[in-house]
C-alpha cells in the first residue's frame, strides 16, 4: 500500500446547524450529494467565475472538512467567515499535521475516497495527519500520470476557471443547483461549450525543463509547464491552438524541447483541429 505524507495541506472544519446549507449555497460543489467517506473537489469563485480558493470537501462526523493548500488556509478561513453573516455555523482551522494519502490495495477503512482520482479510475484515499510508512515523492508521479492538476504548481488562483482544471468532470462543480458566487459565468461557459483551456499530460524523450517553462505550438504560446517528474509533467493549455498545430503536424515545444501532449484518457476529451482565433 503506497502512501505519501503531504505536509503542505491544511484543514478547516465547518460545523453547526446551517453548515450544509451555508456551503451548498456558496461553493461550486453539490454539497448535498456528497456521500460519507468521499472527498469532492470544489472551489469558492470570484464574481467573474474564476477560482478564488480551491479545496477538497468531505463529511466528518457531524460537520464538514475542507482540505486546502497551507498557503490558502488563512485566506479561505477569513473569506468563509466574511460570508457567514447570521448563519448558524462555526468555522475553525484544525492543527492536524498535513494529510496522508494511500492508494492501490489494502486501503485504510477510515480513509476518505478522493473523487478526482476515482474519475481517473484510481483508488486513493486521504487521512488527516502524518501516518507511518508514508514517503513524500511517489504521490506527484501518480498525480501527473492521472492528469490531476493542483493550484500553486500547475495553475494560479484567480487565473483559471473551473473547466480549466476539470472540476466539471470530477464532481467539483454543479450545473443543477441554485446560485453560488460566480455561477452565471461558469454555467454560461458550460452550456456554450466555450472552455478553451484544459489540463494535459506532457511527455518528452528526455528530462522536461523546469516548472514555469513556456509551451508553444506552431510558434504560438499555449500554456506553461506545471508539475514535472522526469520526462512527464502537467500543463494547462489552449487546446484549440494545440490541436490545430498537432493536426498540421507542427511541433509543440517546452522551451526548445519537443514534447507530446495528451488529454487524460478518463476525461473523454479530444483536441479540436482548428483554433478559435487567427
Amino acid at each position: 500500500m503506497p502512501a505519501s505524507h503531504l505536509p503542505d495541506r491544511a484543514l478547516i472544519a465547518i460545523s453547526g446547524a446551517d453548515a450544509q446549507t451555508f456551503l451548498h449555497n456558496l461553493i461550486t460543489t453539490d454539497v448535498e450529494a456528497i456521500a460519507p467517506k468521499e472527498a469532492a473537489p470544489g472551489a469558492l469563485l470570484t464574481p467573474q467565475g474564476k477560482l478564488f480558493f480551491d479545496f477538497l470537501i468531505w463529511r466528518h462526523e457531524d460537520h464538514f472538512l475542507l482540505e486546502t493548500d497551507e498557503s490558502q488556509a488563512d485566506g479561505l478561513l477569513k473569506r468563509l467567515t466574511l460570508y457567514k453573516l447570521r448563519a448558524k455555523v462555526d468555522i475553525k482551522r484544525l492543527d492536524d499535521e498535513g494529510v496522508t494519502v494511500f492508494w492501490n490495495d489494502d486501503l485504510p477503512a477510515d480513509g476518505i475516497r478522493d473523487l478526482r482520482f476515482a474519475a481517473a479510475g484510481l483508488d486513493l484515499v486521504r487521512k488527516p495527519g502524518r501516518h507511518a510508512g508514508a514517503d513524500g515523492d511517489a504521490y506527484d508521479g501518480l498525480r501527473i500520470a492521472a492528469g490531476i492538476v493542483v493550484s500553486g504548481r500547475d495553475f494560479s488562483l484567480e487565473d483559471a476557471f473551473p473547466h480549466d482544471v476539470m472540476l466539471d468532470l470530477t464532481r467539483g462543480v454543479s450545473f443543477k443547483k441554485g446560485c453560488y458566487v460566480g455561477q452565471e459565468v461558469v454555467s454560461r461557459m458550460h452550456h456554450r461549450k466555450s472552455a478553451r483551456k484544459r489540463p494535459v499530460i506532457v511527455t518528452a524523450q528526455g528530462t522536461l525543463p523546469a516548472t514555469g517553462t513556456p509551451l508553444t505550438a506552431a510558434g504560438k504560446p499555449i500554456g506553461t509547464l506545471g508539475s514535472v517528474s522526469g520526462n512527464a509533467g502537467l500543463a494547462i493549455v489552449r487546446v484549440d491552438r494545440a490541436g490545430e498545430a498537432m493536426a498540421a503536424q507542427l511541433p509543440v515545444l517546452a522551451g526548445d524541447l519537443p514534447v507530446t501532449l495528451r488529454l487524460p484518457d478518463w476525461s473523454g476529451l479530444a483536441f479540436p483541429t482548428a483554433s478559435e482565433d487567427a
